[in-house]
């Protein structure tokens, strides 16, 4: 069955901001979607945080919204709302009833054009707190929490963008002032530096005449700093690893792999590989480490395709009670590297489409996740329309292109390995009874934008 084409229009105002519409009158529904191309990435060193300090900061009020109105008004108008950061991005939506519409246009204009107004010191205190917060609970006090912050420590050297997590650093949040804190916003949070997507059941030149009228006033910034960062190798030059003894009930082998950056054809090949690996009761890896080896507890793999630097392919497999780490670690490390040293049957391959074109098509269903993509694939790629290629472009891998992806890049010499184990006496009293339910949570905070295959 041929599937169905995103139309859309796209187009720029004249202060820089870029709008996507696409018309679906489908459900009376409509979802407004803001991308801005500022995420941890673009934060400078002793000023890292600030991009995810903003997400919340973003909510806390404006010129004309009081502190959490904005969440009010969108709820009592029966709309859901959200916000998440990146290493590449940041962006704020809302999904509303098509007649609440220019409700959350306003609302999102607002916030870019007199956000500064509301920001106090008592704000600014007070977020910081909320991220604090959300540090110990989803970091620090998680079992394995700190899995993303020691890995990407590993594969991005120190000077580079990706090496310090998107939550930032807590001394550095400490240090920040307000006016630090206006001045990033100044910098990044700029019309032509946003992209605009409204998809759903709209009126066009209706959506397009309130988006001239509220975001049109608003200033482009002519001074943004050009982002840009020198090449890694795309390969690690050998293998790196790191024990970590934590209060952690079941010990978990994670590897990394660097991966292209986004726009290169082998991270295809390479979600296949995901597929085939560990998507679902059928993969490789859930039939030889948890259903019939009975070894490990679960098993994931995915892949974070990235912009301005090595994307990551990355998976771990917890291992149960009664197993030791190193014949889950041995095992878990000999499935990847098979991919690299033989074809996956025809039967694999079809079966990993199957997986990846079922999600797409079920994802491009909700209004919020066309919106959601074509923010994303115009700001990353400048590209809208990729919303329309990227299954074509799934469906094309051959089993030559899997092999040949994992060939040349999840190899040894490529490869991250961590290891959280049970410090003394941190193993929880319910690790044996863990062992018989299979764990979906990757116990730790993923960002969005993942793409995942999990067992």
């Amino acid at each position: 069955m041929p599937v169905q084409v995103v139309p859309f229009t796209d187009e720029r105002l004249p202060n820089g901001l870029r709008l996507v519409i696409s018309e679906d009158h489908l459900v009376p529904v409509v979802a407004v979607n803001v991308w801005y191309d500022v995420g941890s990435k673009h934060e400078q060193p002793g000023r890292t945080g600030f991009a995810h300090l903003f997400e919340h900061v973003m909510f806390q009020g404006s010129r004309h919204v009081a502190k959490a109105e904005h969440i009010a008004l969108v709820q009592a108008a029966g709309g859901t709302f959200n916000g998440t950061t990146w290493l590449d991005r940041t962006n704020y939506f809302e999904t509303m009833p098509s007649h609440q519409l220019e409700l959350a246009l306003w609302l999102e204009a607002d916030r870019l054009a007199t956000l500064l107004d509301a920001l106090s010191q008592e704000n600014l205190d007070n977020q910081r707190a909320v991220v604090k917060n959300e540090k110990r609970v989803n970091y620090d006090n998680q079992p394995y929490g700190t899995w993303q912050e020691k890995l990407w420590g590993h594969l991005y050297p120190p000077d580079h963008p990706y090496h310090h997590p998107t939550i930032g650093s807590m001394e550095d949040l400490d240090a920040a002032s307000l006016e630090d804190v206006g001045a990033f916003f100044r910098t990044w949070y700029a019309p032509n530096n946003a992209v605009l997507s409204i998809v759903g059941d709209v009126d066009p030149a209706r959506a397009r005449a309130w988006v001239e009228q509220y975001f049109g006033p608003i200033p482009a910034n002519p001074a943004i700093p050009p982002f840009a960062v020198d090449p890694l190798p795309m390969t690690l030059g050998g293998e790196r690893r790191e024990t970590v003894e934590d209060r952690v009930p079941l010990t978990r082998i994670y590897a990394a792999y660097r991966a292209p950056a986004i726009r290169d054809e082998r991270l295809y090949a390479l979600e296949i590989a995901a597929q085939v690996l560990a998507g679902g009761k059928g993969s490789r890896l859930h039939r030889r480490l948890v259903r019939e080896g009975r070894i490990a507890q679960d098993v994931a793999i995915f892949l974070l395709p990235l912009a301005s630097g090595p994307s990551v392919f990355i998976g771990w497999a917890t291992v149960r009670p009664d197993a030791t780490r190193e014949a889950v670690e041995a095992a878990f490390l000999e499935e990847i590297a098979r991919l690299a040293a033989e074809d996956v049957t025809e039967d694999e391959l079809l079966r990993a489409k199957a997986l990846i074109e079922t999600d797409e098509l079920g994802s491009l269903q909700r209004v919020s996740e066309r919106a959601d993509r074509l923010s994303m694939y115009a700001t990353l790629l400048d590209e809208p329309d990729e919303i329309n290629r990227q299954l074509d472009r799934y469906l094309a891998v051959t089993a030559a292109d899997v092999r040949a992806a994992c060939a040349a890049l999840l190899v040894e010499h490529n490869r991250v390995v961590l290891a959280y184990v049970p410090a003394s006496g941190a193993a929880t009293e319910g690790a044996e009874d863990a062992a018989d339910e299979e764990n979906d949570g990757p116990g730790g905070p993923l960002e969005d934008g993942m793409t995942e295959a999990q067992a």
